[in-house]
């Protein structure tokens, strides 16, 4: 048994919450205003289901729209599935909460960044003794891999309009969210 309580990962499964909460309440209530977000996720992770074609043009990692084409939206405690077409052929996915490693809505400028821990990882014995150091601390506004300009856009869905490009460092936005990298509370 752990001497150690893990908020690795109870800070991961809370944060997947949030994706559920927000999947659920798109799924009954439709998007509201000019919310829509990217998804990305692990294409071999457990439970993943998409086609062998998707499959094989996104071997490790694929980033989904959910925007202005998707349809059948469903969520349940252990994922969500969700219609969309790629390349004029239409898909249902299957994706575990699990496999996703990044959610953005550019809309409000809030992502979170999801990295692989599993129950088996050790944590370092003085992990909890240490606080973050200032740098550790401080988290990017967008993560690289999720920035509008960096994400590949389905065929079916048009791609991101620049107005809601990463903001320019020297005119920062007032009220913006900000990621929440979980790697920054603990050593490495």
């Amino acid at each position: 048994m752990a001497d150690h309580i893990r908020y690795d990962l109870l800070t991961q499964q809370a944060l997947r919450g949030v994706v559920r909460s927000v999947l659920t309440d798109a799924a009954k209530k439709g998007l509201p205003g000019d919310h829509h977000f990217f998804i990305e996720f692990d294409t071999h992770a457990d439970g993943v289901r998409m086609s062998d074609r998707l499959r094989a043009q996104h071997p490790d990692k694929m980033t989904i729209i959910l925007q202005h084409q998707f349809w059948d939206l469903t969520v349940n405690e252990q994922g969500f599935e969700v219609g969309l077409s790629f390349g004029g052929i239409t898909e249902k996915l299957g994706i575990p909460f699990d496999a996703i490693s990044g959610f953005f809505d550019p809309s409000v400028q809030f992502g979170l960044q999801f990295e692989e821990v599993t129950e088996g990882q050790q944590v370092p014995a003085n992990a909890q003794d240490k606080k973050p150091s200032k740098t550790a601390a401080k988290s990017k506004r967008f993560p690289a891999s999720l920035t509008p300009d960096a994400l590949p856009a389905p065929a079916s869905v048009p791609a991101v309009p620049a107005a809601v490009a990463e903001p320019k460092p020297d005119k920062p936005k007032s009220g913006g969210g900000e990621v929440v990298r979980l790697d920054r509370f603990r050593k490495k």
